[in-house]
């Protein structure tokens, strides 16, 4: 992740993760790694990663089903 201290962590990580979804680097459909190795993978702390999921849930990016996971979803909006 960018060493920049701009903003709120959650949001730039929510941003990387937006970037990979769009670039097709994270499919439509697939799963994302629980928080532990999303923490792990972007140097972030789990509750961090709670909060970058729940704003691409916001952003309609992905969907999480209990006892499933986390998914992006098939036909995210279009980026405005």
């Amino acid at each position: 992740m960018d060493p920049e201290p701009i903003g709120y962590v959650y949001v730039r990580v929510a941003d990387e993760v937006e970037q990979e979804i769009r670039s097709g680097r994270l499919p439509y459909g697939a799963r994302l790694p629980n928080e532990r190795d999303m923490g792990a993978q972007y140097g972030v702390a789990p509750g961090t990663v709670r909060r970058a999921v729940q704003e691409l849930r916001d952003r309609g990016l992905v969907v999480t089903l209990p006892n499933k996971g986390t998914f992006v979803v098939a036909e995210p909006p279009s980026a405005d």
